[in-house]
């Protein structure tokens, strides 16, 4: 089937990979909104993509072959972004799937497919995004069919910028896996400020509930003490979300020094130091020297999720990788900017998708934010990186859509965990009988549109 007219076919339940939520981990989504899809049928898409990479991949003798750019790519399953997987309608389906390539270089590549559960072919195989650059965005028309469109003429808000102000509700869930003895849990819980207000809709969790106050930088922090009992049980946090798009603002405290100190993985070390001072060689001022080391940023790393050292925010790894995803990125940043005197912070949360107004949302995000001059300047390095298009826009500016959950690193709570501070705070830390454990997380959101508001 031809390319236009899988375009036609596409419905708005697709939740294609191509909405830049920024960084993201694989995982089953159970959505409760109206786009969703029965486990059982995104089960079964991804059995027919990953059994049409792995009979590729025997064909092509240990490598999914494809060609691209007048060469042909060696590539080798790096995961099945099980968060998008979508029915298209009867006997049609949508996958998207991240390969890396022999040099290293990590594609991600959309798929269609045609046919019932256990005999899917695939249609349609396009490389969507190198080293999370993306090659086109989709655009979702009046009659909501979904048509590709060139990165090159896409508008902010097709490339996940909403400008402004935006206002949605967004969900927070996350699923207990077993609990064998007693457990501890700490989630964020995202407080209002100048340019976000928060308001708690409800929160459905086991256990015992308790709010602790992060005083270093000002977070509060949800603890729910679990047992046994409480074994595959969801925690679902709602929150309604008013939030401005953030430019360059007043600082209120005169000469922010507390930002200058290291940090666990953002460690004061030489080798940062030797480098930030051969970049800024010659610049006058902390703005041109920012300036210099985020485009740095930009020209030496490449936004890669694969192999292992990734998504720590470790500046070490980072500085010797030359990959990683947006909590590396501007840990390196950060690192940059301390060495030469120029106070730098960390904040998470997740960016909200812009293209549509309902749905998941690819996991979390990380930004920066530098200090001169009386100002704080947001930076977000990674999607600037992403979007050359807005590499400058993204040097003074967060978006309307986005959530910040907490912000600071090394995060010190009373109780807190037997494992010590907590590096940053997206997902929830969950402990059993004092062990980390993982816990399978997910975000969604719906906008109110300006016909609601």
């Amino acid at each position: 089937m031809s390319v236009m007219n899988w375009q036609k076919a596409i419905p708005v339940a697709v939740v294609v990979c191509v909405f830049f939520a920024g960084c993201n981990r694989s995982r089953d989504e159970q959505r409760e909104s109206s786009y969703s899809v029965p486990d059982v049928v995104t089960e079964d898409i991804q059995d027919g993509i990953e059994k049409h990479i792995e009979e590729q991949t025997r064909l092509g003798e240990g490598y999914f072959k494809i060609p691209f750019e007048g060469k042909e790519l060696r590539l080798k399953l790096v995961r099945v972004h099980t968060e998008y997987l979508a029915n298209l309608g009867p006997g049609r389906h949508f996958a998207c799937v991240d390969l890396a390539n022999i040099d290293g270089d990590v594609y991600d590549v959309d798929f269609f497919l045609a046919g019932d559960p256990g005999a899917m072919t695939v249609t349609e195989t396009t490389v969507h995004k190198t080293n999370g650059q993306p090659l086109y965005v989709w655009k979702q028309e009046r009659d909501k069919t979904w048509h590709r469109f060139p990165v090159e003429n896409a508008p902010p808000d097709l490339l996940g910028v909403i400008k402004g102000s935006d206002k949605f509700e967004f969900l927070y869930r996350a699923t207990l896996p077993e609990i064998t003895d007693t457990a501890h849990m700490w989630l964020p819980m995202p407080g209002s400020d100048s340019f976000q207000t928060v308001e708690v809709q409800s929160i459905q969790a086991p256990g015992q509930r308790e709010i602790l106050q992060e005083h270093e930088y000002g977070n509060s922090v949800l603890l729910l003490k679990l047992g046994p009992q409480d074994s595959g049980k969801t925690v679902a946090m709602r929150f309604a979300i008013q939030r401005l798009e953030k430019g360059v603002y007043e600082a209120r405290t005169p000469a922010p020094r507390q930002y200058l100190k290291p940090e666990r993985l953002v460690p004061d070390d030489e080798r940062f130091r030797n480098i930030a001072e051969k970049i800024v060689e010659g610049k006058k001022g902390d703005l041109v020297r920012a300036r210099v080391l985020y485009d740095h940023v930009i020209d030496r790393m490449r936004y890669m999720k694969y192999g292992s050292g990734w998504g720590k925010g470790d500046a070490v790894y980072a500085c010797d990788a030359r990959t990683g995803n947006c909590s590396d990125f501007h840990s390196y940043f950060i690192a940059l900017c301390r060495a030469v005197g120029i106070p730098a912070r960390f904040a998470i949360g997740a960016a909200i998708p812009s293209e549509r107004n309902t749905g998941a949302i690819d996991g979390y995000h990380c930004w920066a934010e530098f200090y001169t001059d009386g100002r704080w300047w947001p930076v977000d390095i990674s999607e600037g990186d992403k979007c050359s298009s807005l590499s400058t826009y993204y040097f003074g500016h967060n978006p309307a859509n986005r959530i910040e959950l907490s912000r600071g690193r090394d995060l010190v709570l009373e109780p807190g965990p037997a494992s010590g501070p907590i590096n940053f705070l997206a997902y929830p830390v969950l402990e059993i009988n004092g062990k980390p454990t993982n816990v399978k997380v997910e975000f969604s959101f719906t906008r109110h549109t300006s016909d609601e508001l």
